[in-house]
């Protein structure tokens, strides 16, 4: 079933205005208060609609509020039934020292159709459309993948660009993909945003990869189903406690690879507005007693892709 398009506008004013909530906080060292802020937006405006609502990928769990947690129930109890993932705030360091690239994020699905798994680290890897997507596996080597990729873009091996998360634990991939004579684009956070480069050729990214949030993972799946770009995923479930919760959600392979149609499996809405500058969308500016916002939103079925800006009176 098609999600109506009437929810189109309404989640663009719920990340718009976590967004705005966040301005203040800008630069000012805080990332707690800031979170706080964005994730305090996005419920409330989230318990206006008219949904019935389940949080599947939440910022924490139900222990550790404000955060938007896995299994809270939102919106008024009337009308659809949707899943839910969220982010308010992705890109926390980036707000409090006030550098480029956070933004807010939320995505839905109807009943069933988002994957529902517990806060976790997850191995992805996400490129452009119109690739084979046997061409593409986090199992091959980084040498294989952008050896099928370049054969099937039609483009030299050495003209490839990829986007990593600056982390030691991707230290072998800068050093391999260095080796190979391969350009990498390092991000210091916001793997939402790195994993949705793949999605223009403006971005000049061929291929993003690395471990990152299994949250950002699926909210990223949604806007590149929609872009008709491949996605894959395997989440990390090291510990006894993660392995539990992973199996009351219904997970029994703990290592296995998920593709892009079981981790989004029907239409879905995927909103991201920018709060700091970043390579997706611009940031919130003040200009003439408004706020000035730049939302990416991209709903499957009505193969909508486009970047919306809003000016919003301050004084209402």
């Amino acid at each position: 079933m098609d999600i109506d398009k009437v929810f189109q506008d309404q989640l663009i004013k719920i990340t718009q205005e976590a967004a705005i909530s966040v301005y203040p906080h800008l630069g000012k060292n805080n990332k707690i208060i800031a979170d706080e802020a964005a994730t305090n937006s996005m419920r409330t405006n989230l318990n206006k609609m008219n949904i019935r609502g389940n949080i599947v990928i939440g910022e924490g769990e139900m222990d550790k509020a404000p955060m938007l947690y896995i299994g809270e129930k939102v919106g008024t109890k009337k009308g659809p039934e949707f899943d839910i993932a969220v982010d308010p705030l992705e890109g926390t360091n980036f707000v409090a020292k006030n550098l480029p690239g956070a933004i807010s994020v939320i995505a839905i699905s109807n009943k069933n159709d988002l994957f529902n798994a517990p806060e976790s680290y997850m191995q992805k890897i996400s490129y452009p459309k119109n690739i084979d997507h046997n061409a593409i596996d986090l199992d091959f080597s980084l040498k294989k993948n952008l050896s099928n990729l370049a054969d099937s873009k039609n483009k030299k091996f050495e003209s490839l660009r990829i986007c990593v998360l600056d982390r030691p634990r991707h230290q072998k991939i800068i050093d391999e993909a260095k080796s190979l004579k391969i350009e990498v684009k390092l991000i210091s956070d916001g793997d939402v945003s790195g994993a949705l480069l793949v999605t223009e050729e403006k971005h000049n990214i061929d291929l993003f990869l690395g471990t990152g949030g299994g949250p950002e993972g699926v909210l990223a799946a949604s806007a590149l189903d929609t872009y008709g770009c491949g996605f894959q995923g395997r989440f990390i479930f090291d510990t006894d406690e993660l392995k539990k919760r992973a199996n009351n959600m219904g997970i029994n392979d703990f290592d296995k690879k998920y593709k892009l149609d079981e981790i989004v499996k029907g239409d879905s809405l995927f909103c991201a507005t920018g709060i700091t500058k970043g390579d997706l969308v611009n940031g919130v500016k003040f200009r003439d007693n408004k706020m000035v916002v730049n939302t990416l939103i991209t709903h499957k079925s009505q193969n909508m892709k486009k970047i919306i800006t809003g000016e919003i009176d301050i004084k209402k």
